[in-house]
């Protein structure tokens, strides 16, 4: 996307034929590719949406991490078959009946960031890495910390911490030109008013106290 500028943090799976159990894994060891949707069919089957560039990509893949109740648990993959677009019709081994697949409705779908090849251009990076990047602006200096990426169809933006408010930053090459992996700092070139947005004068959007009120409160009290 953007010119080649940026890529998702799913984009460059390294295809593993067998990737390797994955026992004990958490979320810190892995990234998440999408969710499960629903069942299909009575046989067990289920509908992944794939949060990704191309799901054709993961048209491969013969296990992923299931999130069941906060947790990371490994199944493989029976069958997979790519359907409109980011949606994968796929059958869990071990999984027949549809009061099976039920239980997985919702969960999340992860994979481990080792399937991940490694990024060394400073122009190009996983959304998810930059998560805790101190952003520094080339005209205003150190602002705050990254605290989310929000992927949407028509622009994601990077969720940064500025002085307890939330300031969303546009991803593109223009505001986003490059990252500092070593220092684990995000450069950005901000638009000009984008940080007045989000930082109006809290105490103005407070209720003023009425001077009529306020005399009225008192003569209450002095009786």
């Amino acid at each position: 996307m953007y010119g080649g500028f940026l890529i998702r943090r799913q984009k460059y799976l390294r295809r593993i034929k067998n990737p390797p159990y994955f026992e004990a894994m958490t979320k810190d060891d892995c990234y998440q590719v999408g969710h499960i949707t629903k069942t299909h069919g009575i046989n067990g089957e289920v509908v992944f949406f794939l949060d990704v560039d191309d799901a054709k990509e993961y048209a491969d893949i013969d296990s992923v991490l299931v999130e069941v109740k906060g947790q990371l648990t490994p199944y493989f993959i029976e069958s997979i078959a790519i359907v409109k677009g980011s949606r994968a019709i796929v059958a869990f081994e071990d999984v027949d009946t549809i009061e099976q697949a039920e239980r997985f409705i919702g969960c999340g779908l992860w994979l481990p960031l080792a399937n991940l090849e490694a990024i060394e251009d400073e122009t190009r990076f996983y959304f998810h890495e930059i998560i805790g990047f101190r952003v520094v602006d080339a005209q205003k200096g150190p602002l705050g910390i990254v605290k989310a990426v929000y992927t949407m169809a028509t622009q994601d933006l990077i969720a940064m911490d500025y002085e307890g408010n939330e300031v969303l930053i546009p991803i593109n090459s223009d505001i986003v030109p490059s990252i500092n992996r070593a220092e684990k700092q995000l450069n950005v070139v901000l638009p000009d008013g984008l940080l007045e947005i989000y930082t109006s004068d809290a105490a103005s959007e407070k209720p003023e106290v009425d001077g009529d009120e306020e005399a009225e409160d008192e003569e209450t009290d002095e009786d």
